[in-house]
C-alpha cells in the first residue's frame, strides 16, 4: 500500500519537475511545479470530441490503458514492504499490463483512420516490441540471482551494497531500466514530447484525436508510468535495516534526481534519428545480456 501511496504523490510533481530543469537550463522562467496538475483539471472539466468515424474502441482505450498502468502500480514493493497485490511471477504480468496499456492505445490510434496515427501506432508498437527483451532479460537474470520471481520477493533481497558484484549489476540494471522508462514513456532520445511534426511523431501522433477526459486520462497514465519506474529504481537504495522514514527520503530523493536526470537529457540531448532506433534500443539487450551473464559467473553457473 505504501509502494501505490508514493508512486501517486510522485505522479504529482515528476513531470513539473521535468519541465522546471529544463527551464532553469534554457534559461527560461518556464511554468510551475504543479502547472500539468492544472491542465489535467482543466481537461477533466472539458468534453471530449470525438469523431464519427471511430468506434468504441476509442471511447475506451484511455481508460483501459490507465487501469492497465495501475494495476501494474499494485505490483511494486516498497522496500521490504509487499506490494498491494503480490505473486509468483509478478515480474511477467507487470510486464505485459504496461503492454497492454501500449496495445489499447495502437488499437485507439488505428481505429481514427488516420495515416498519420497508423504511422505513430506502427512506430510504438515496434519500439514496444524491440525492449521487452532487455526487460525481460534483466529481471530474469536477477530472478536467478535472488531466486525470486516476485518484486516484493526480489528487492527484498537485492540491493545496492549487497556486495561489489551486485552494485555492479545493480548499476548496469538500473541504467538499463531508466533507458526502458525513457522509451516506454516516449521520452529522449526515442521520441521528443516538444515536436508537434506528424512524420517525426510516435506518441504525441498518437493521440492527437484525444481532448478532454480522455486526454487528461492520457497525461495521468503517463506521469504514472514515470513514477512506478521511478519507485523500481528506487527499489535498488532502499535497505532493509533503515527505518521507514529513511526510506521515504531516499525513495523521493531517487525520483527527484530521476525527474531532474530525465529535464537534463532532454535539454542537451538531440533525438535519434529514425533508422538508428531499432539499433539503440537493441543495444539495451547487449547490456541486459551482459547482466545475465555476470550473474551465472556470480552464481557459478557458469565457469570461466
Amino acid at each position: 500500500m505504501i509502494a501505490l501511496v508514493v508512486i501517486l504523490v510522485v505522479a504529482l510533481f515528476f513531470i513539473g519537475i521535468v519541465n522546471r530543469t529544463k527551464s532553469l537550463l534554457g534559461g527560461r522562467v518556464g511554468p510551475g511545479l504543479f502547472q500539468h496538475v492544472h491542465d489535467v483539471v482543466r481537461l477533466f472539466r472539458k468534453g471530449a470530441v470525438i469523431s464519427t468515424t471511430s468506434s468504441i474502441v476509442f471511447r475506451l482505450a484511455p481508460t483501459i490503458s490507465f487501469v492497465a498502468i495501475l494495476m501494474a502500480c499494485t505490483l511494486i514493493p516498497f522496500g521490504t514492504q509487499p506490494a498491494l497485490l503480490p505473486f509468483q511471477y509478478d515480474v511477467v504480468a507487470f510486464a505485459y499490463l504496461l503492454a497492454l496499456s501500449r496495445f489499447v492505445m495502437i488499437l485507439a490510434a488505428l481505429d481514427t483512420g488516420s495515416p498519420f496515427e497508423g504511422m505513430g501506432a506502427n512506430r510504438e508498437g515496434i519500439y514496444g516490441m524491440l525492449v521487452e527483451p532487455a526487460f525481460f532479460v534483466v529481471f530474469g537474470s536477477l530472478a536467478i540471482l535472488t531466486g525470486h520471481t516476485s518484486f516484493t520477493e526480489l528487492f527484498s533481497t537485492l540491493h545496492v551494497g549487497s556486495g561489489g558484484v551486485s552494485i555492479l549489476i545493480s548499476v548496469l540494471a538500473v541504467y538499463v531500466i531508466l533507458q526502458i522508462a525513457m522509451i516506454e514513456s516516449s521520452r529522449l532520445p526515442i521520441d521528443d514530447p516538444k515536436t508537434h511534426l506528424e512524420l517525426t511523431m510516435i506518441h504525441e501522433v498518437m493521440i492527437l484525436d484525444h481532448s478532454g477526459f480522455d486526454l487528461g486520462l492520457i497525461m495521468v497514465s503517463s506521469s504514472m508510468k514515470f513514477a512506478l519506474f521511478g519507485l523500481l529504481l528506487a527499489n535498488f537504495h532502499l535497505t532493509p535495516s533503515a527505518p521507514l522514514w529513511l526510506l521515504l527520503i531516499i525513495a523521493f530523493g531517487v525520483n527527484i534526481v530521476f525527474a531532474m536526470t530525465v529535464g537534463a537529457i532532454e535539454s542537451f540531448r538531440a533525438r535519434n534519428r529514425m533508422k538508428r532506433n531499432p539499433q539503440f534500443i537493441l543495444t539495451l539487450t547487449s547490456v541486459a545480456v551482459l547482466i545475465y551473464f555476470s550473474v551465472l559467473i556470480l552464481t557459478n553457473k557458469l565457469v570461466l
